[in-house]
């Protein structure tokens, strides 16, 4: 659809930006914090760890002064589990709480707008001693880990996320580093995971719709719309399979309460089918969200199974990438896209798919959305005079934001924009080396040199957009 005039972005968007806790923290063993399952994950010796990453924890007061002069109008952050409960319950650790203490009354004196993950992929060690989301006693130990969030820091904080890329964890669990090597029967041990903490989602959602009744609360999956290689119908049923697995059965949950009926089909042919039972589908529906949060990066392209598995007789060939989680070819198989590009990580790039991807969600839930993740991670290189000339960012930022505008444009109601990420930080599967953020961490792998910040151009690019609400999205700006 090409339209005369694009509807502006409304008064009182929220741009902003995010990170997370084991990502850009740091001080993963200081004041008190226990181990998450992130710190004791195993990852590649040539990529750095998590121990000290951006080291956020000390730099803070630096960091969020940096983001006031970005002019974030809202900073999305998570909580550690671990550094409010070492052991995931028990004893609530005080230097834990001095710490989101002084860090969002620091967000909120520069006016900005704290918006809170309560669960970003760090699951307490302890509780994964005691089986993870397969012990239903993690269910209450999360509820606990919210309500007591919410009493703390619910006077200052409006906006709270409750799960980050949940299905993330269910289809990618073993390269996020949630999925502890060996397991058992993993695919029928994560749906039944998935059960557990959508139920522990819901719990959180409805003790915040109690505790704090002016605050909102939603997911946050990664979502992305879904192609069929061709117009086979039988392409586009695959495609149609992929995306219930992927997006649907996670969001329809959340929202409706109920389980996809493909997802479900999907799950009864696998032997995947977890323990089910009334009260829980009761406490499913009573938990709704107030919005969507959702991370995009790229779009997929999958097909039905074809005789050669590698080329079919139209010419499209088979691929696998970080984007295409969970594959399985009995059900879909993921196929080159020959209208994309691909960053240097083999991802795709498609702004397009991420104005799809909007207005998918909003026409199947009615839900306000925001995104709280999209963004391109690069090997940024500091030149003379400790500037980053990240010209490729910019380009990708502005091409998602102007789809993001046919998107408001379309009927999408969209409330804010939090890329990916504010601050350089460690990568989940690429280390520190794969940057993403508006400000430079002077750092490499295994030096900390000396952890300086340094603006990156992307940083006024975006400075001067949040500005203009929107309007300047043009890529040129003097560095």
């Amino acid at each position: 659809m090409h339209y005369r005039t694009l509807a502006p972005f409304p008064q009182g968007f929220l741009w902003g930006a995010s990170t997370s806790a084991y990502q850009v923290e740091g001080a993963w063993d200081q004041d008190g914090k226990g181990p998450s399952v992130i710190d004791r994950a195993s990852f590649a010796p040539e990529l750095s760890d998590f121990t000290v990453t951006s080291d956020h924890y000390h730099r803070f007061a630096e960091d969020i002064a940096l983001f006031a002069e970005l002019g974030l109008k809202t900073y999305r952050f998570s909580i550690s589990w671990s550094r409010l409960f070492p052991t995931g319950d028990g004893e609530v650790n005080p230097l834990g709480v001095a710490f989101y203490q002084r860090l969002i009354d620091e967000i909120c004196r520069y006016g900005i707008e704290p918006l809170v993950t309560l669960y970003h992929f760090d699951l307490p060690w302890a509780l994964q001693e005691q089986g993870g989301w397969s012990n239903p006693h993690t269910i209450a130990a999360f509820e606990r880990f919210a309500r007591t969030a919410f009493e703390l820091f619910g006077d200052r904080v409006n906006y709270w996320l409750t799960i980050n890329e949940q299905n993330m964890m269910i289809l990618k669990g073993d390269v996020i580093g949630t999925l502890p090597p060996g397991t058992l029967d993993p695919e029928k041990t994560l749906y039944q995971q998935n059960h557990h903490m959508m139920l522990a989602q819901a719990r959180a959602m409805i003790a915040c719709h109690a505790m704090l009744p002016a605050a909102k609360i939603g997911p946050a999956p990664n979502i992305s719309c879904v192609y069929p290689a061709s117009c086979r119908p039988e392409d586009v049923i695959a495609a149609n399979n992929y995306a219930s697995i992927r997006n649907w059965l996670y969001l329809d949950l959340a929202c409706f309460g109920r389980y996809n009926a493909v997802a479900w089909s999907f799950m009864t042919e696998k032997g995947y089918l977890p323990q089910v039972s009334a009260e829980d589908m009761a406490l499913l529906q009573a938990g709704r969200p107030d919005f969507i949060a959702f991370n995009y990066y790229a779009s997929t392209t999958v097909a039905a199974e074809s005789a050669t598995h590698t080329e079919r007789e139209d010419g499209l060939r088979e691929v696998e990438d970080q984007q295409l989680p969970g594959l399985d070819k009995s059900v879909y198989i993921g196929f080159d896209n020959p209208h994309l590009e691909h960053n240097e990580f083999g991802w795709y790039i498609d702004p397009v798919g991420f104005r799809i991807t909007a207005r998918e969600i909003y026409e199947r839930y009615h839900l306000p959305l925001i995104i709280t993740e999209n963004g391109l991670g690069a090997f940024d290189k500091l030149d003379t005079g400790n500037k980053v000339h990240d010209d490729y960012r910019i380009e990708y930022l502005s091409n998602h934001i102007a789809q993001l505008q046919l998107a408001i444009t379309d009927g999408v109601e969209l409330f804010g924009y939090c890329p990916w990420s504010a601050i350089d930080l460690v990568s989940t599967h690429q280390g520190i080396g794969k940057r993403y953020g508006f400000i430079y961490v002077n750092r490499d792998e295994h030096d900390l040199k000396d952890l300086a910040r340094y603006r990156k151009k992307s940083f006024f690019w975006y400075q001067r957009l949040i500005a203009t609400n929107g309007m300047q999205l043009d890529t040129d700006i003097d560095y």
